[in-house]
């Protein structure tokens, strides 16, 4: 499935994100001064693009974490808009030298 990301809104959420910290919609919206039930449908998106996870014990917390692919894709926004196909491969290239170790994210790039 190619990744297909709403802009600026799905990188906002991202960016948010990179921390490495654990956020859910409510709070994310209030943070980020957006419509909750918005937020809380891009983030099952970036969940289905493997972009976070979603984080229990239930599947259905509504609690998200970044992944490394999360964090590529953060930082590689403008990317997005000028090459999509470059994109993905960038980022999951990119990815493989993240880790999330909560709170914290180490790059080895």
């Amino acid at each position: 499935m190619a990744i297909r990301l709403v802009e600026p809104t799905d990188f906002i959420i991202l960016e948010s994100l990179t921390d490495g910290e654990r956020n859910g919609a409510v709070n994310l919206a209030q943070e980020l001064d957006m419509d909750r039930s918005y937020v809380n449908t891009r983030l099952s998106i970036l969940a289905d693009h493997k972009l976070l996870d979603r984080i229990g014990p239930a599947q259905n917390s509504g609690i998200y974490q970044i992944t490394p692919l999360g964090v590529a894709a953060a930082r590689h926004q403008t990317l997005h808009s000028t090459n999509p196909a470059q994109f993905e491969s960038t980022i999951r290239d990119a990815a493989e030298l993240i880790t999330i170790t909560r709170p914290e994210v180490i790059d080895e790039s």
